[in-house]
């Protein structure tokens, strides 16, 4: 049984890590019916997830670091490494003020609500804009800002804040703005996992059973690598209203059953 509560918990990361619905949440609920997993679980299934991620981009990622001497891919590639700079700066700012992620349900319930209302104003207001593909300066600087935000208020999600900051501020075409927001997303994750990983190594934490840590991984990627693709077809021809539907009816969800004493 515990073997198979490991590849629903990757199941359940892989899913939610990159749709714009808030892996935390779902994370946070997982554990209350199938027990806590330590934080080196945690991180390393969602390495999994980024793994995935960079699969799916790998030619993108190989073009943009071998086309330097073209102007468009150089202008895209300083722009991503901005954006990324600026989340690992503000990152170690908030870790160094002691920032803790909530280990309750009920303020990320709030925020995925918050974020669903968020991501239905933020997509009207893109659609009228005209269809822009590029990716803006001030795009760049907001989607590294976001996603600090994101990380400081587990539920409104990272992918989700980050799109939807990028469209609003002129990256209005949903594909472009999604690709630059979860290519930002995997230098980011990846620096953040090893960051974690390291200091929980140096703090000696305790043993993990690998067996389990390892099939977790495994699913984690493949679940992972499934929904994003389905994501990027998904999107060229609908809009997120289905995600904004789903945040508000599971926060909801959450916030009765909070109310209700069943989670806490």
């Amino acid at each position: 049984m515990s073997y198979l509560n490991d590849v629903l918990f990757g199941v359940i990361e892989g899913i939610t890590e990159f749709l714009p619905i808030s892996s935390t949440g779902h994370l946070l609920l997982a554990e209350h019916w199938l027990g806590d997993r330590s934080d080196t679980y945690v991180i390393v299934i969602q390495a999994g997830a980024i793994l995935a991620v960079t699969l799916i981009y790998w030619r993108r990622i190989v073009g943009l670091l071998t086309g330097w001497q073209d102007a468009e891919n150089r202008d895209y590639l300083v722009k991503l490494t901005v954006a990324f700079l600026i989340t690992a700066v503000l990152g170690l700012i908030v870790k160094a003020l002691g920032f803790e992620l909530p280990e309750t349900i009920t303020p990320i319930a709030w925020a995925l609500v918050i974020g669903a209302f968020w991501m239905i104003a933020a997509e009207i207001y893109a659609g009228k804009l005209e269809d822009q593909s590029a990716i803006l300066w001030r795009v760049a600087i907001a989607v590294g800002i976001a996603q600090v935000v994101a990380g400081v208020f587990p539920g409104l999600s990272r992918s989700g804040t980050t799109i939807f900051v990028a469209m609003v501020l002129g990256t209005s075409n949903r594909p472009a703005a999604t690709e630059f927001a979860f290519l930002v997303g995997i230098p980011t994750m990846y620096a953040a996992s090893a960051f974690e990983i390291f200091g929980q190594l140096r703090d000696g934490a305790g043993s993990e059973d690998w067996t389990s840590l390892g099939i977790a991984f495994v699913v984690s990627t493949i679940t992972a690598f499934v929904s994003v693709k389905w994501l990027l077809g998904f999107i060229r021809s609908n809009r997120f209203t289905v995600f904004s539907i789903y945040r508000l009816v599971f926060g909801g969800l959450l916030l009765a059953l909070a109310a209700a004493g069943v989670v806490s």
